[in-house]
C-alpha cells in the first residue's frame, strides 16, 4: 500500500508540474459542460418575422401582437408581398405572418377567417417548430374571440394556412446533407494541411526548406495548392453524391457554388496550415486540427441548432466559424437558388477568414525561419 501511495505522490506532483496536463483535467471538462449546456437548446427562439398586414385593423395588429409578446418571434420587417422572395433568401426572415383584408369584420361577424404563415424550409426541423408555434399563438387568439356560433360549431373562428418554401415536404435529408457536406469538407481540409508541415519537421527535412531560396507565404500557397485542388474534387463528387444519392436539388449556379466552396476550403486549408505551424508533433497538430474543425462545425455552425437560440456569448463565438457562412451559402444556392446579392456579405466573411489564417500561418513561419 506505501508503494501505491508513492506512486500515487509522485504522480499527483507530476501533474501539477505539467500545466498542460492540469489544464486539459481541469479546464476541457468545464469548457465542454458550457459549450453543450449552452448550444444544446431546442427550443427556438428569436425567430426573424415579417409581416403582411392587409387588413390593419385593430384584430390584426392584436394578433401580430400576440406574436412578438409571445417570447418566440422578433418582428423584423413588413412587407407588401413583394419583397418575401428576397427577405426569405437573404435569411433576414424565418416566417411571414399574413393577414388577409377581412379579418377584423370576419372575426366581429363570427364568420371563420384564414390567415398564412409562409414558412423557410432550408431548415426542416426549425420549420417544423415555428409552425408548431405559429399554430398554437392563432389558436390562442382564435380563442378569445370564439363565441360558439362560428360556421362548423367547434371550429375556430380563425385559423392558419401554413406553407412551407424550398422544402414544402419538410425533408430532413434537404437539411441534414448541405451540413453534412460543410463538416466533412472542413474536417478532412484542415486535418490534411494540418499533418503536413509537422511531417516536415519530423523528418527532418524543415531545415532543407529553411536553407532554400523560398519566402515563407510562398511555402504556404506551396503547401496548400495541391490539397486545395484534391480538397476542391472531393468536394464536389460528395456534392454530386448527394444529388444523386439523397435527391439534393440544385436550384442555383455551379459557378456560384464552385466560388463558395473554393472561398470555404481556402480557410480550411489555411486553417491547417497554421495549426501545423504552431504543433511539433502529427499526434498534436491531428488533435488540434480536431479541436478547432469537428465542435465548432458541429455546435456552433447552425448546422444542427439554431444560433439564434444560443446566448448572446456563444452568438459572438459563431461570428469566427467559417462553417456558419458556407452553410448560408451552400443553403442558399441548392435549395433557394439564390445568387450573390443574397449572401455576398457571407462570402466576404470567408475571404477575410481565408486571407486572415494563410497571412497568420506566413507570419508564425517567418518567425520560425529567422
Amino acid at each position: 500500500m506505501r508503494k501505491v501511495i508513492a506512486i500515487s505522490r509522485k504522480e499527483l506532483h507530476q501533474i501539477v508540474r505539467d500545466r498542460r496536463t492540469l489544464t486539459i483535467l481541469l479546464f476541457v471538462p468545464a469548457f465542454f459542460l458550457l459549450l453543450y449546456g449552452y448550444a444544446l437548446n431546442f427550443d427556438i427562439r428569436h425567430i426573424g418575422l415579417a409581416v403582411d398586414d392587409r387588413d390593419r385593423s385593430p384584430e390584426s395588429r392584436s394578433l401580430i401582437s400576440a406574436f412578438v409578446n409571445s417570447g418566440y418571434f422578433d418582428l423584423v420587417a413588413s412587407t407588401d408581398g413583394a419583397r418575401t422572395a428576397t427577405l426569405m433568401d437573404r435569411n433576414d426572415v424565418r416566417a411571414v405572418l399574413v393577414i388577409p383584408s377581412g379579418l377584423g369584420r370576419a372575426v366581429r361577424t363570427d364568420t371563420a377567417a384564414i390567415v398564412q404563415v409562409l414558412l423557410n424550409g432550408d431548415n426542416a426541423n426549425t420549420a417544423t417548430t415555428v409552425m408548431g408555434y405559429a399554430i398554437t399563438i392563432v389558436g390562442s387568439e382564435s380563442a378569445r374571440y370564439q363565441r360558439g356560433s362560428t360556421p362548423g360549431g367547434n371550429a375556430p373562428l380563425v385559423s392558419v394556412e401554413p406553407r412551407v418554401w424550398y422544402n414544402p415536404q419538410l425533408r430532413s435529408a434537404l437539411f441534414l446533407v448541405p451540413g453534412l457536406i460543410a463538416y466533412i469538407a472542413m474536417i478532412t481540409a484542415v486535418v490534411s494541411t494540418a499533418l503536413s508541415i509537422v511531417r516536415e519537421k519530423e523528418r527532418g527535412t524543415m531545415e532543407q526548406v529553411r536553407m532554400a531560396p523560398l519566402d515563407a507565404f510562398s511555402f504556404v500557397v506551396g503547401k496548400t495548392a495541391p490539397y486545395f485542388v484534391v480538397s476542391l474534387a472531393s468536394a464536389m463528387g460528395i456534392i454530386v453524391v448527394a444529388m444523386l444519392l439523397f435527391d439534393l436539388p440544385m436550384r442555383g449556379s455551379w459557378l456560384v457554388l464552385l466560388v463558395a466552396l473554393s472561398l470555404f476550403l481556402a480557410g480550411a486549408l489555411g486553417l491547417g496550415v497554421f495549426i501545423s505551424s504552431l504543433a511539433d508533433t502529427q499526434q498534436v497538430a491531428f488533435q488540434l486540427a480536431l479541436l478547432t474543425s469537428f465542435l465548432p462545425t458541429l455546435m456552433l455552425s447552425g448546422f444542427i441548432f439554431p444560433i439564434s437560440s444560443m446566448p448572446l456569448f456563444l452568438r459572438a463565438v459563431t461570428y469566427g466559424v467559417p462553417a456558419r457562412y458556407f452553410l448560408i451559402a451552400l443553403r442558399g444556392i441548392v435549395l433557394k437558388g439564390a445568387g450573390f446579392e443574397a449572401f455576398w456579405i457571407d462570402l466576404v466573411a470567408l475571404s477575410m477568414f481565408a486571407a486572415l489564417v494563410l497571412t497568420f500561418a506566413a507570419v508564425r513561419l517567418r518567425r520560425q525561419w529567422t
